[in-house]
């Protein structure tokens, strides 16, 4: 997988961290770090592959309940 889908920010991060955090399946990434830079929404098959991918391999959830 290109580094550019793995690094902070990146669709197959999001995707991850979209799973971790109990949130629903919503395509995205950051054209730079997250939050810093521009959101990028409209994904093409190669960027939605790499977010799917991240969604789906993440195992872990956050636990809200020992806050």
């Amino acid at each position: 997988m290109k580094v550019e889908f793995t690094r902070h920010g990146g669709a197959y991060d999001r995707g991850s961290a979209d799973k971790y955090y109990g949130r629903a399946f919503a395509p995205h990434y950051y054209k730079g770090d997250t939050l810093q830079s521009k959101l990028i929404t409209k994904l093409n098959s190669e960027e939605l592959a790499a977010y799917t991918k991240g969604y789906n391999e993440q195992t872990d959830q956050k636990d809200y309940g020992s806050l």
